[in-house]
């Protein structure tokens, strides 16, 4: 009987903790938006305290069938912006949660409409300072997000977070990447540039997924709806849309273990586009893609504890703190770190 007291009591203390490190100082809003005659299902999470109004950051997300939070992981970076007086505002992509239509249908530019038309949204209620919104978005939002900031002047900022340039460029160094991770021989790097190349060929030819899929036999994870959305992003390139945006402040968050990203690449396009009053680098050398460290991404036991015990700790030493210091310093007019 003691021993199954002690058990219980631990899983209760187990049970606060889980409760407490994913409890957040956020009050949040269910909200949703019609764009292009479909209904987006959305979050508003804004400081747990005052009336505003507050400044705004809208997330604009990655690769994937990705939700308003991120399956909860956009919350520590919810509760840093709100820390700095910041709301924050995230839809879920077409297809995914109450969003009507199919992300799979969307070109860059689609997606700069939907991040524009957020904006949009939030400029028309009273607790939004319309004057304080900016964007931040991930990996393929390195797409979206100079497109966005070169049709809309008046943002604030772009927190851009292991963004790209180049598809094409973007996808053999991940393809490389990749495959010296994992230990591939020079034969099997050889035969999957072969395979990438007859995949372009494919593309560029405007093939369709049966004429890929006779092409290349086995087509792994590849889908017809995936396969029309790659045809049709797949000549993307950020660089003028860059240059178009030159007077918008802009982070730039660099991890030192991408093998998504080309770093050297993105830092040296943005630094040559940009002016260097409106850039900030910020480097996080231990860091993953996903800007979760690198180490902790690596074992799959530590990753889920930490997600489920301490989610704030998910992501590298100093990036959240880094995130709403940039938002901060906009406001006092000093410099970004």
């Amino acid at each position: 009987m003691w021993t199954l007291t002690g058990a219980l009591s631990a899983v209760a203390t187990l049970g606060g903790v889980v409760v407490w490190q994913n409890t957040y100082e956020l009050r949040e809003e269910k909200v949703s938006l019609r764009h292009d005659g479909k209904l987006l299902d959305g979050v508003l999470a804004r400081p747990q305290r005052g009336e505003g109004p507050f400044g705004l950051v809208v997330f604009v997300h990655g690769d994937g069938p990705v939700d308003a939070t991120q399956e909860t992981f956009y919350r520590p970076l919810w509760e840093s912006f709100a820390r700095a007086g910041y709301a924050s505002l995230s839809f879920s992509k077409p297809g995914v949660g109450g969003s009507e239509g199919d992300w799979l249908d969307q070109s860059m530019t689609d997606r700069a409409d939907e991040a524009l038309a957020a904006v949009a949204w939030a400029r028309k209620r009273p607790d939004i300072d319309g004057r304080r919104i900016g964007l931040w978005g991930a990996s393929q939002a390195g797409w979206v997000l100079p497109e966005a900031a070169a049709r809309e002047p008046g943002l604030q900022f772009v927190i851009a977070v292991s963004p790209a340039v180049n598809w094409l460029r973007q996808g053999r160094y991940n393809l490389l990447a990749e495959l010296e991770r994992d230990g591939a021989t020079a034969q099997e790097k050889e035969a999957a540039l072969r395979r990438r190349e007859t995949t372009l060929d494919l593309l560029k030819s405007g093939a369709s997924f049966a004429e890929y899929r006779t092409a290349v036999g086995d087509v792994g994870d590849m889908t017809p709806g995936r396969w029309a959305f790659i045809a049709r992003n797949h000549r993307s390139d950020a660089t003028a849309d860059l240059r178009a945006m030159r007077g918008t402040p802009l982070l730039l968050v660099l991890a030192g273990h991408d093998v998504h990203v080309d770093v050297a690449d993105t830092e040296a396009v943005y630094r040559e586009v940009l002016p260097a009053e409106s850039l900030t680098v910020a480097r996080y050398p231990d860091a993953a893609h996903s800007l979760v460290d690198h180490d902790l991404e690596r074992s799959d036991w530590r990753l889920t504890a930490t997600a489920v015990f301490a989610p704030r700790r998910l992501y590298t030493d100093r990036f959240l703190a880094d995130q709403a210091r940039f938002v901060r310093q906009l406001d006092t007019g000093r410099e970004a770190p």
